[in-house]
């Protein structure tokens, strides 16, 4: 059911787009029905591709966690188990944030120019759906866009949506080249990663002995 809600609301999306662009609405409609026709043969092949290509794909913690299959998967749990698979005080901890986002959002309604400096419940709980790794990109482009305002605010209202929709779209194409990549064992000739304070120091000494 929400495939389907979500599927429809990003064809909405598309028809509105094409109403502002002055697009015709037939051809909105051929191309998504092309549009479509080539993800069914796409999608499986893509797959199938990461599935051959990554050893750990949607495992957690790996570089291709799949978050959406692990939401999905823990939703049809709920609706076969009950309340009686979620963890202890889960569902005490789901009516106080829910009861904390309303609230904050009635603030934020109500405190006039104040409310601006207040964050969104929605925006916060993105790193917790997905990831955070998708949320030190949206920082990341956030601190960009503000100091691009900042420099030249009317560039920035007029080329900013589309320098980030081109961002996300070069990470997300960028996948295949680097699946295909990994499929021919090629390397990477330089690893970047993070380690806590406390692992950083034994690596530290380890090294240093």
């Amino acid at each position: 059911m929400m495939n389907i809600v979500s599927t429809a609301s990003d064809l909405t999306q598309d028809f509105k787009t094409g109403y502002l662009t002055l697009a015709s609405p037939r051809s909105m409609f051929v191309s998504q029905v092309i549009g479509t026709a080539m993800g069914c043969v796409i999608s499986p092949r893509v797959f199938w591709l990461f599935y051959k290509a990554f050893d750990d794909l949607g495992l957690h913690g790996s570089k291709y966690p799949a978050p959406f299959a692990i939401v999905f998967r823990n939703m049809a749990k709920l609706g076969v188990e009950g309340f009686s698979s979620l963890p202890k005080d889960c569902l005490f901890l789901c009516y106080v944030f829910f009861g904390a986002a309303i609230l904050i959002n009635l603030i934020k309604d109500y405190s006039g120019k104040m409310g601006r400096f207040i964050p969104l419940p929605m925006a916060m709980a993105i790193p917790f759906y997905i990831g955070p790794y998708f949320a030190i990109d949206m920082c990341l482009g956030s601190l960009i866009l503000f100091v691009w305002e900042k420099i030249n605010k009317a560039q920035a209202e007029a080329f900013g949506p589309a320098v980030a929709s081109g961002l996300i779209c070069g990470d997300g194409i960028w996948t295949l080249p680097s699946s295909i990549l990994a499929l021919a064992g090629v390397q990477p000739p330089i690893c970047m990663k993070f380690l806590s304070r406390g692992t950083n120091t034994r690596v530290d000494k380890f090294l240093g002995s």
